[in-house]
């Protein structure tokens, strides 16, 4: 009986990282390949240098299996509560699987795979921020569920659901508004993860400037905090903002 329940779970975890074709029992062709390589420049979770080749042996994607703490929610499901394909799902929890064995990744591990983007700057800061708008359970740790969630909404969400998760991502508190504390928390850590050394070179009082312009054009009712809806009616009225959320609309 637990033989049965091992071979179960196997399969779906297989069937989830496409190392196994439900329909021929075969390993995935050249097409998922070259997919995969498309998505691996979208994941804060992987390096392509490190990515496991698709016709490696089943027998090793088993054992890898057979170490993992965290099983994924099954691929059906996963597929109805994000906008990724079968396929996509597929290629991203490789992805996933290959950087974190363990199904999970903590704040720590976050920050360290993180940090190979920005060499040239300090990214733990703007990682940490990042992370929790993941974790979205609070729960110090982000599952494949909680990432691909979360990617689904950035890069196929409505211009509503991108924004509100922007929102999130600055209110640190989770309070429902936006602080300039705040706001000047996540501007410095932009420019830290930016570097230094950038050209042309940044002035130390350019992130709060920053906050400055935000909060007024953001701030509606001057009342020293912005508001998801204060946050929500700025950015729809902003030409620039708008267009760069539509830059997601194509990436993958």
């Amino acid at each position: 009986m637990r033989s049965k329940g091992r071979k179960e779970s196997l399969s779906d975890s297989r069937d989830l990282d496409g190392s196994y074709d439900q329909l021929t029992g075969n390993a995935p062709g050249q097409t998922k390949k070259a997919l995969k390589q498309r998505f691996l420049k979208l994941l804060p979770c992987c390096r392509p240098k490190s990515i496991p080749s698709l016709s490696e042996n089943s027998v090793e994607d088993e054992f890898e299996l057979s170490t993992v703490c965290h099983r994924p929610e099954g691929l059906e499901q996963l597929q109805e509560q994000t906008k990724f394909t079968r396929k996509e799902l597929q290629v991203l929890y490789r992805g996933f699987k290959n950087e974190c064995p363990s199904g999970i990744v903590n704040e720590e591990n976050f920050k360290q795979i993180y940090s190979q983007f920005f060499p040239q700057g300090d990214s733990s800061t703007y990682a940490t921020f990042l992370f929790n708008a993941f974790d979205t359970d609070h729960d110090g740790s982000v599952s494949f569920e909680d990432f691909v969630s979360g990617l689904s909404i950035i890069l196929r969400g409505t211009i509503d659901d991108r924004l509100n998760w922007a929102f999130n991502l600055y209110d640190l508190n989770k309070d429902g508004c936006i602080t300039k504390e705040e706001m000047l928390d996540i501007m410095k850590s932009i420019y830290d993860m930016m570097g230094k050394y950038t050209y042309p070179a940044m002035r130390e009082e350019a992130p709060r400037e920053h906050v400055e312009n935000f909060f007024q054009k953001m701030d509606r009712n001057k009342d020293g905090v912005v508001t998801i809806e204060e946050f929500l009616e700025s950015c729809q009225k902003d030409e620039n903002i708008m267009r760069s959320m539509q830059l997601f609309d194509n990436v993958i």
